[in-house]
């Protein structure tokens, strides 16, 4: 018989299931415990219960585990110095998206190097996540690939569906039965309304394909999740965090039913993608909350040890430490003066 499936699949790898995965590297009571309040802290953040300002701060990716508990160490003690008025919660990511092709994160390709060990990737991001809340820091991912939330989400505290899926109805399911805030990004090309009706969607109870713990096929059935806010990122036509983009971004929510609660990422199409300008934008969204904006809650920042970005060396090179491969970013003494100024920024808030 002529074959017609799989023509174009070199080879198929067997993974570990979630639930071998979990109990290899399970969670203590007391990591459970952070991660349930941290999403609950986030939660009165962005619905407006808690006056903190929340940050989303660390590199655009993870692919140097040892620089990456490095820095969370330095952003441990930053934030508990703020934590008054600012909740710090750490870049986590693991997946990157790709327009055309490129390192597509430390799951998928854990060695830099194309073999594309996902078994070890997955064992990576998850031990390392335990690491940073181990630190004391809640974390951020962009979650894209909808398998692997059942690796790691149950270590997630906060999350984020990027511009180029927030329109995926895949996505939209995903986030529908997620267990964490969530923010969905305005799309590439600045379309706001694309993260309002995700948002819309996502609340909803929806039914898809997934896996289960076990690892086998399944229809996935969710109750919606309650828990999803606007990130605007700017798009093709220019940034989207001045006062008239944040009005509109709170008219579609208004209309649309939904609270006005916006988080600004201050890189990509915001800061024009060069990450020095990233401060100059925090510094743009803080003079509206100084003037009375009440919709912007929080704020998204690319930053490493070391300032902007390299390429992925070929073997055997290893990468500069705490230089990102990805997304340029800013370095750890500007994030840290940033952080310091968001804090004195805030204090008419809290008076």
């Amino acid at each position: 018989m002529q074959k017609t499936s799989d023509i174009n699949v070199v080879e198929t790898r067997v993974l570990p299931t979630p639930a071998q995965l979990l109990a290899e590297l399970p969670k203590s009571e007391a990591i459970a415990d952070f991660v349930t309040r941290s999403r609950s802290e986030i939660h009165r953040i962005i619905f407006g219960n808690d006056k903190r300002f929340l940050l989303v701060v660390g590199p655009c990716s993870i692919h140097d585990v040892e620089a990456g508990r490095d820095y969370a160490r330095l952003l441990a003690k930053c934030a508990k110095d703020v934590s008054d008025r600012v909740m710090i919660v750490m870049r986590v990511y693991f997946e990157k998206p790709r327009t055309t092709v490129g390192w597509k994160g430390l799951i998928l390709d854990p060695h830099l190097d194309g073999s594309h060990d996902i078994a070890t990737g997955l064992r990576m991001a998850r031990s390392f996540l335990l690491d940073i809340i181990g630190i004391g820091l809640p974390t951020a991912t962009e979650l894209l690939d909808p398998i692997s939330p059942q690796y790691i989400s149950d270590l997630i505290c906060w999350s984020a569906i990027g511009a180029r899926t927030a329109e995926s109805q895949t996505h939209r399911q995903m986030a529908s039965g997620l267990s964490m805030p969530l923010g969905f990004k305005n799309g590439t090309d600045g379309s706001i309304k694309t993260a309002v009706n995700a948002i819309k969607a996502a609340a909803q109870p929806q039914t898809f394909l997934g896996i289960n713990i076990d690892g086998a096929a399944s229809a996935v059935v969710t109750r919606g999740n309650p828990n999803c806010h606007v990130v605007l990122r700017g798009g093709g036509a220019g940034p989207n965090y001045g006062a008239p983009h944040i009005a509109q971004a709170s008219e579609l929510l208004t209309k649309a039913g939904l609270p006005k609660s916006i988080m600004v990422d201050c890189s990509h199409d915001n800061s024009s993608k060069q990450a020095e300008r990233q401060p100059e934008v925090m510094r743009a969204i803080l003079a509206q909350i100084a003037g009375g904006e009440t919709a912007i809650m929080g704020g998204m920042v690319e930053s490493n040890i070391h300032a902007g970005s390299q390429q992925v060396p070929k073997p055997p090179a290893k990468p500069a430490y705490g230089v990102s491969i990805t997304d340029p970013c800013i370095d750890w003494p500007t994030t840290e003066a940033m952080i310091r100024e968001i804090h004195a920024s805030l204090a008419p808030r809290f008076r």
